[in-house]
């Protein structure tokens, strides 16, 4: 039995040997990954190595106590659990333990069955500290009772999408999911949340756009109290609360420049620090970075980091855009509207013919946040109690691809050709010979378009 949904790991710091291989061995056999430390120090170094999910420690060690130990944990971890075990216990030595942060104080012999439901329970509630944290410190989910699925649809797409998200189940490296703006990334994010070796953990989202630098590095690294002019309280970032769980950057591409190489190092040390702190602190999180953006043009562009490029980008998932999948059209918006009536307590909803063939003939530039909105918009403002036809639907039409602004596409043909004759023949400094060979034409070529533009400005020409 494990607390987070894999392999929990445990280690067991004593220093005989015998009591480490008999709790060793009885752990491992029930699916536990044991380390093992015969003094402080080296439970200090087995800590930082292994990252441990639990501390199992003897209170008398060669180089010091418990109370010697724990707050050495606690400097690393402040979220790992750790159970005394003890051949002399007293009361008092049980409350200082417990005020020093021990989870557990137990008195040797112990039975190993009742270690383990100690060891269980301890998992447990350190889980349910970081999910009640997480609910205080990221936005609430979701309104709708039931989550949206990520592979709505049989269209060939779709499915070549969740065979490649499948495949990558459970693989603790980076996931990079592009695709464009309202495809559905968050969903897929919480979908391999989800059904990862992480699910019993926290999945902690931050969103890269929108907030000036200073915010999302306090929102991801947390800060001490005066590290800044308003930090007025110590603050707990989002890695810290992702710790064992899975963080999702939704919008990476916008993360500021400066604050990529401390991501960057957080990915390769898998450690971190507040601001305003001097010690580092551990973290274990599946990272899935989101973008809606080419972050290989932002690459070519310097604005973003090549070596945080390629860190991210060993798993990538694209997700197709609503175009490219009419056939799961009708699919999605049944699964919609499923959601929505149930939010709403209003009856079921169906979609007519006319309807179906609107919402395929639309181009969807929002994708399939648009298409919730256009049907959440015909439900509450139907005609019709149980079904929507096409004049129900409400399409926005807005085109959400950038503009470029072209002053020449307002010339004719003959006002280009001019203008670039006049800047060959300046950049050759009026020389007629050079300025045919770099245009490609012959000498009486050039004289012949120079009188036909000369008479096209004095009497209005043919190429006027």
């Amino acid at each position: 039995m494990t607390a987070n949904g894999g392999a929990a790991t445990l280690l067991v710091v004593d220093d005989d040997e015998a009591i480490r291989f008999g709790v060793g061995t009885y752990f491992r056999n029930h699916g536990y990954t044991v380390h093992e430390a015969s003094d402080c120090v080296g439970a200090e170094l087995a800590f930082r190595k292994s990252h441990p999910h639990l501390v199992i420690a003897d209170y008398e060690l060669p180089d010091g106590t418990a109370l010697d130990l724990l707050p050495r944990i606690r400097r690393l971890d402040e979220q790992v659990p750790v159970v005394l075990l003890t051949g002399h216990g007293s009361v008092d030595l049980a409350v200082q333990a417990i005020k020093e942060g021990a989870e557990h104080f137990l008195t040797k012999p112990v039975a190993m069955s009742a270690l383990e439901l100690v060891v269980e329970r301890a998992l447990e509630n350190r889980r349910n500290r970081q999910q009640q944290l997480a609910r205080q410190v990221v936005r609430a989910n979701s309104p709708l009772r039931r989550a949206p699925r990520p592979f709505v649809g049989a269209s060939r797409a779709v499915r070549e999408l969740e065979e490649k998200a499948r495949h990558v189940l459970g693989v603790d490296r980076p996931i990079w999911l592009s695709g464009e703006t309202g495809s559905g990334k968050g969903v897929l994010a919480r979908w391999l949340h989800e059904n990862g070796p992480r699910a019993a953990e926290t999945l902690v989202e931050l969103n890269c756009a929108g907030l000036p630098r200073e915010l999302v590095e306090s929102e991801l690294f947390g800060h001490e109290k005066g590290a800044f002019t308003g930090a007025v309280a110590v603050k707990t970032g989002l890695l810290e609360v992702a710790h064992r769980g899975t963080l999702l950057l939704d919008e990476i591409g916008d993360m500021e420049l400066s604050l990529q190489p401390k991501l960057l190092k957080v990915l390769e040390d898998k450690q971190f620090r507040r601001i305003g702190e001097v010690r580092d602190r551990p973290v274990d999180a599946q990272l899935i970075a989101a973008t809606h953006r080419d972050l290989t043009q932002l690459v070519r562009e310097n604005k973003f980091r090549a070596d945080l490029y390629f860190r991210i980008s060993t798993i990538h998932l694209t997700i197709p855009p609503l175009r490219q999948r009419l056939e799961d059209i009708p699919h999605i918006a049944r699964d919609i509207l499923e959601r929505l009536v149930a939010d709403l307590g209003c009856p079921t909803v169906e979609l007519t013919s006319d309807a179906i063939t609107a919402l395929q003939e639309y181009s969807w530039p929002g994708n399939i946040r648009e298409l919730r909105n256009v049907l959440e918009r015909a439900v509450i403002l139907r005609r019709t109690t149980t079904t929507l036809t096409a004049q129900d639907l409400v399409f926005e039409r807005i085109d959400l691809k950038p503009r470029v602004s072209d002053p020449g596409l307002n010339l004719s043909l003959a006002e280009v050709e001019r203008q670039h004759i006049e800047k060959v023949l300046k950049l050759e400094d009026g020389n007629v010979g050079r300025a045919a060979k770099r245009l490609g034409i012959s000498r009486s070529t050039l004289y012949e378009r120079l009188k036909v533009h000369e008479n096209s400005l004095t009497d209005g020409g043919p190429w006027a």
